[in-house]
């Protein structure tokens, strides 16, 4: 079979496809024929790898695992010993962060219990935009604690032209909230097509200066520091990051919590990530 693959950091002209045995399903695997891989964020941060300090966790001069890809979704091909979840011809997709990875192949091998079955009525194509940037848009417009977003409230969504943003948009809407987006101008009309109530372009405006303020801002990718952020968020109101440069990492792990302390106001990193966690998966 055929597979995308990296053997060296950067951009990605460095993927490559190879000819692969076709994997067999071990003990309670399943063996699934890939229809559709969505393209994260995340994995193109992976080429860098952004941030830089993962080099240690992911191999410091190139990456150890060559394999590539966290969405997925298929057909359930043939099942291991000790696998009853599924049977052959079952549609499922999956986020396989926590897996392994390698969905940017023909087949992946994996433990059936990576995956849900794909909700009717949903394409491939459609069910494996969802595994990764829906979860992480649900998870964080939610705190660690299990506060949500309230109706009625002024939420703010930075990047919301991306992975995460769209998903998080629609999400707020559908609790009830005033949502405002900022993306760049050629993408204005995919937002508003999202049902924003506003939408601030980055390119013209920016929002930290804006005067306004917000009771939830959810950053993909921190560009603002932490106190230029706090500076715009109302009383009780919430700041969640998920993920930046090195210097933005930082800043969510550390700076945030710690001025939060004495506040009524939180920032932060979201650190409370579960990947393709089953209840957020339901909703």
């Amino acid at each position: 079979m055929k597979e995308a693959y990296r053997d060296r950091y950067g951009s990605p002209d460095v993927v490559q496809v190879r000819d692969v045995p076709k994997p067999e399903p071990g003990e309670g695997e399943v063996l699934v024929r890939v229809r559709a891989a969505s393209v994260n964020r995340a994995d193109l941060d992976g080429l860098g790898p952004k941030p830089g300090f993962l080099r240690p966790f992911l191999g410091m001069r190139a990456p150890r695992d060559h394999r590539m890809g966290w969405d997925v979704a298929g057909e359930v091909e043939s099942i291991g010993p000790g696998a009853t979840r599924f049977k052959p011809g079952d549609a499922v997709f999956a986020d396989l962060a926590s897996h392994g990875g390698g969905s940017f192949a023909e087949f992946v091998a994996k433990p059936e219990k990576a995956f849900e079955p794909i909700p009717a009525g949903l394409s491939f194509e459609e069910a494996s935009s969802l595994p990764h940037s829906a979860i992480l848009a649900l998870q964080g417009l939610r705190t660690r604690k299990g506060r949500t977003v309230q109706p009625g409230e002024k939420v703010l969504v930075v990047g919301a032209s991306g992975n995460v943003g769209p998903f998080a948009v629609q999400i707020a809407k559908d609790l009830g909230a005033e949502v405002t987006a900022v993306c760049r101008t050629a993408k204005m009309d995919f937002v508003r097509s999202l049902g924003v109530d506003d939408v601030i372009d980055y390119q013209q405006a920016d929002y930290t200066r804006s005067g306004r303020k917000w009771d939830w801002i959810l950053d993909t990718d921190l560009r603002h520091s932490v106190f230029a952020n706090r500076q715009v968020l109302r009383a009780g109101g919430r700041f969640i990051s998920l993920g930046g440069d090195t210097g933005g990492i930082l800043q969510g792990i550390v700076v945030g919590p710690l001025s939060s302390l004495f506040s009524d106001r939180w920032t932060g990193l979201m650190l409370w990530w579960k990947p393709f966690n089953r209840p957020d998966v339901d909703r």
